[in-house]
Formats: structure tokens, sequence, C-alpha cells
């Protein structure tokens, strides 16, 4: 078999679950690797450093380095260039359009799918209610551009031959929007990268891309409330914001690198999430240092954390029911009660179920069922 695996973008920034899963997968499968973009190829700092990526058009684009969303309109076309017919499997990692390359009735294609794409679905009245480009004249373009994205993007679900999802929330979500089965598969945490840490300091943490849906605001004026110590580590658009919100009881230090972010999440009394993800590998990296987290009960963080008031011999955290500050003021105040009983053992042991070995296992094993499945249909449609 021949493989092709193909993600949708490749830079220093890109560092999140999704990217954690391409190079999972290119550790046990000697895979072709395509991008829109690649940045990383060239990034002495990356394991990807020398190799051979292919990339589109939008590489030559101004400013594409920084974030190749701002093309968005152009994504859709720009991933259907890929030729890809010297393949007999592709393997797709996507969270926004990789999924929608072409492939021919011959080719297996199995897709990671990490989310459907946000801007189409989940985030589109966020993203138009927070772009300068959702307003008047441009906003009416760009529901349209939305709308014909989402059609786009239903359409390319039909060239996927068998869909796994990072969740069970991320499972619901793709039967939503393309009602396709999806096989999940949880991501893999590098548990070795975090100190387990019994003993902690008294500060909470919340690590995260400061964008709006991240609700970070949403934790700051919670703590601006509590007047608990709370730092903050990550960059992004809604940085000026935050540090315009903060009180002196919050230390917002803008992006830091992977070793002071593993340092906090150490020491951290407990890691404060207020996001809804699809699953939500800072809350599983968090506990796997033995933290407790504090998180909205929604999404990926029912799958990863367990609540102390639900499981007291085994619990890990507080979730909280609705993503406002009121909610998670109490819920920190819950916390503060019950911390006691959270085990800093029970957290590592909680963040043990997601190492890279279950993930090896189940992936190569789902993707040896599909190889053997797709080739029984093919030999009895030739027959």
């Amino acid at each position: 078999m021949k493989y092709a695996l193909v993600h949708e973008w490749l830079t220093p920034k890109a560092t999140g679950g999704s990217e954690l899963v391409v190079e999972e997968i290119l550790q046990h499968i000697e895979a072709d690797l395509y991008a829109l973009i690649d940045f990383e190829s060239t990034n002495p700092q990356s394991y990807l450093y020398g190799r051979s990526i292919g990339s589109t058009f939008l590489q030559h684009f101004p400013l594409a380095r920084n974030g190749v969303q701002k093309y968005l309109p152009l994504l859709p076309i720009a991933i259907e260039q890929f030729d890809l017919r010297n393949y007999d499997v592709i393997l797709s990692s996507s969270h926004a359009v990789a999924k929608g390359i072409l492939t021919n009735p011959n080719q297996l294609h199995i897709c990671y799918c990490h989310t459907p794409m946000r801007y189409a679905w989940d985030l589109t009245f966020d993203y138009l209610q927070n772009s300068s480009a959702g307003k008047g004249i441009a906003g009416l373009i760009t529901r349209y551009l939305l709308h014909r994205l989402r059609q786009w993007d239903v359409a390319s679900a039909n060239r996927v031959d068998y869909f796994i999802a990072n969740s069970h929330h991320t499972a619901r979500r793709i039967w939503r929007c393309y009602r396709r089965q999806a096989k999940v598969i949880y991501p893999p945490v590098n548990l070795e990268r975090f100190d387990f840490t019994p003993h902690k300091e008294d500060f909470y943490l919340s690590v995260s891309r400061l964008v709006s849906y991240k609700k970070i605001s949403l934790i700051v004026r919670a703590f601006n409330q509590l007047g608990y110590p709370l730092v903050i580590i990550g960059d992004g658009p809604d940085l000026p914001l935050i540090r315009q919100l903060a009180k002196s009881n919050i230390r917002v230090l803008g992006n830091q690198s992977n070793q002071v972010v593993e340092q906090y999440m150490a020491k951290a009394k407990a890691f404060v999430y207020a996001a809804c993800e699809d699953f939500g590998i800072a809350l599983v990296e968090a506990q796997a240092c033995g933290t407790p987290v504090i998180a909205y009960g929604g999404g990926g963080a029912l799958e990863t954390v367990l609540d102390i008031r639900q499981y007291p011999q085994k619990g890990t955290g507080i979730l909280f029911s609705s993503q406002t500050s009121g909610n998670l003021v109490k819920a920190v105040e819950t916390f503060e009660q019950f911390q006691h009983l959270i085990k800093s053992e029970s957290c590592r042991q909680q963040a043990a179920k997601f190492t890279p070995k279950i993930f090896e296992m189940s992936y190569l094993a789902f993707l040896k069922d599909c190889e053997k499945d797709f080739i029984q249909k093919s030999s009895e449609k030739n027959s």
C-alpha cells in the first residue's frame, strides 16, 4: 500500500492536538505528506525539517505563514489541486478542508476529523459578530460565501470512505453536519512531557489561544470577582482586551515556551477552561501533571474530566453547566470546598487513558479493518 497524509497547514504556530495526531501517524505509517501551506520543512526546530511536503498555490500568498484562514473562500479550491492518483490509501487529518481532496473509486480515504469546519458551522455567528467582514455589504457577501462553504463541506464529506472522530462529541457533530457515522479514537497525549507534581502552589492557571470562542474574558471576569490569583498564558487577537480587563490578581504572560507552560501546569492549584472543545487536549495535559481541572461541562470535557461530586473516589475536577462568569465563580468556590478530596494520582490515572500507545493501537487496528473491508467491497463490485 502506498499512503498519502493530508493536513490543513503546517506552520511553527500550529502546535495543537491536530498536529500531534499528524506527528503520531507519521511515526507508524510511511506516508507522503501534503498541506495547503508548509513552513515546517524549513524550520530547524521542527521534526519535519528537511522533509519533502507537497503544498498549494496558497504557499506563495502574502502573509499566508501567519494564517491561511484569511483566504478561507480559496481553501476548497486549493485542497482540490493535489494530484494523489498514485496512492492506494489517503489519510486526511481534517479540521477545515483536508477531507475534501479528490480521489478515485479505487482509492481508500480515511479521515481523522478533529471537528467539522467551525467557521462554517458552530462558530458562524461568532465569526460574523467579531469580524468587520460580518457587517454591512461585506457581511452579506460573507454570509453568502459561508453558505457556499457549507454546501461544499457537506459534498466533500461524501469523498470520505471512513470517518474517525477525536471524541464522541465530535462524532455527534459529524452526524449532525454530514449524516455520517464515525469511529471514536481519542488523540494522543504525550504524558512524558509533563512532570507529575502532587504538591501545588496557590494559583489557578489557564492556557489557551486568546480568541473569542475560548472564553478567556469570561474567566478573567470571574477571577476579577473572586480575587484569587490566576495566571493566563497564550497569545491571540484578544490579548489586549484580556490585559485591559485583568485586575491585579491576574497575571497575563502572553505567549510562552512549552517548558514554561509545563512548569506552570505542574504547579497550578487547578487548570481553568471555559471553552466548549471537541476534545480539549490541554485538559488532559493538566491532569497528566496531577493538576485538577475546572471546566465547562460540555464537549470533550465530559469525556476527559471526572467531576468529584459524581465520582467521589476518582474525581479529577469540577464541571460547570453554562458559560457564564457567575457559573464559573460558583465552580471555583465549589472546587475550594472539594479540592482536598481530589487526588493528584487520580488525575494522572485519568490522563493515562489517552496515551500515544493507545492511539497507535486503535488507529492502526481501524486502518487495517478499513483496508480489509474496502478490498472486500471492491471485489464484490467487480465480480
